[in-house]
């Protein structure tokens, strides 16, 4: 095992972690954050997303050796206390969630396009979560959500 210093959430943490080990599994076991999913860990799905230094990354293709000193973003992150972050709060009040499962790497991957680009278009938002898989909702109430989030984050400035 060897002694890692990764900045999650604004907060530097030290964790052991072998050598071959992803930020996922570091994440997740080492680190007790159970909000970053672990799916498919070929990269293939999208619940494992995290942002690292602004750009939305798959946390089950990085080694958690090579992240020490970066900004890393995870879903607990994101609320303010009991006050869910807008993008969260979307979800919900669009109808994005059902199983819930693939919700915070959809989330993770709209907060990297909103943090960029306040007023995306459709094709920016389907481009954003294109590395995300949902198998329940048919990505509409997604895409919606992350407009409303957007619009709300805007200042209402999107219509």
């Amino acid at each position: 095992m060897e002694q890692v210093d990764l900045n999650i959430n604004g907060v530097v943490r030290e964790v052991s972690v072998e050598k071959n080990w992803t930020l996922l599994k570091a994440l997740r076991d080492g680190l007790r954050f159970t909000g970053t999913k672990c799916g498919c860990e070929t990269g293939d799905c999208g619940a494992c997303m995290v942002i690292i230094d602004g750009k939305a990354v798959r946390s089950c293709l990085v080694k958690a050796v090579n992240v020490s000193g970066k900004v890393i973003e995870t879903i607990e992150g994101l609320a303010a206390g009991e006050n869910l972050h807008p993008i969260q709060q979307a979800f919900i009040d669009g109808g994005a969630v059902q199983c819930g499962f693939c919700t915070p790497g959809m989330i993770m991957s709209a907060k990297a396009l909103l943090d960029v680009n306040q007023s995306p278009t459709e094709a920016e938002i389907r481009e954003a979560i294109d590395m995300n898989i949902c198998r329940c909702t048919g990505y509409e109430k997604i895409v919606e959500s992350i407009f409303m989030a957007a619009e709300r984050m805007n200042g209402g400035k999107n219509e």
